[in-house]
């Protein structure tokens, strides 16, 4: 599967590498981030640093640093991962560093993925449909998704420990079909 570098207006994809560990560290150590995603699982340095080293080589998945066309520093992450070319689908995951939440890059990451998912090969991957799932606790993520043609499909309920209390999360998708049917109501 290629793992293109993708150019947006804000933002640069490009796989994520060895360089982005300390910034990659910050980000899945942040407290509020690591409530809004639902994040359990503590992770060590090592761990970190390997991953990050060897990811790009991983099968079934692309993980891209979200960067800038003035610096090629590590705001974030996109992914989309557990692609099944048969039944053409993938999963989505999004996580951004704090200070860089909210100014746009999030949401142009988005849809240059969705842009690169959808688009037919050999320019994208084919796929058919694309989901993810949000915490009742971000609500602000969940917009986003919606902005981008997201649907909600169906709620687990209290699955997830928010500290003392219980959260729902949704299950959310976006076909090919609905992408491309926005897309032209954009143009």
């Amino acid at each position: 599967m290629d793992k293109p570098t993708l150019h947006g207006e804000l933002v640069v994809l490009r796989p994520v590498a060895a360089r982005d560990a300390d910034q990659m560290w910050e980000m899945v150590n942040d407290p509020d981030g690591r409530r809004l995603t639902g994040t359990v699982r503590e992770i060590d340095r090592e761990t970190n640093d390997r991953w990050c080293a060897t990811v790009a080589d991983r099968a079934g998945r692309i993980d891209w640093a979200i960067t800038t066309h003035e610096s090629d520093e590590f705001l974030g992450e996109i992914v989309l991962l557990d692609v099944d070319e048969h039944d053409a689908n993938a999963g989505l995951r999004m996580s951004l560093r704090p200070g860089h939440r909210g100014r746009g890059f999030g949401g142009e990451a988005i849809g240059m993925v969705l842009e690169h998912a959808f688009a037919a090969p050999p320019e994208g991957l084919g796929l058919h449909r694309v989901s993810l799932d949000v915490l009742e606790i971000n609500p602000r993520a969940r917009m986003l998704y919606e902005s981008h043609g997201f649907e909600v499909e169906g709620r687990l309920r209290e699955v997830h420990r928010d500290g003392e209390f219980w959260t729902d999360v949704y299950l959310m998708a976006i076909l090919e079909d609905d992408y491309r049917a926005a897309r032209g109501a954009d143009h």
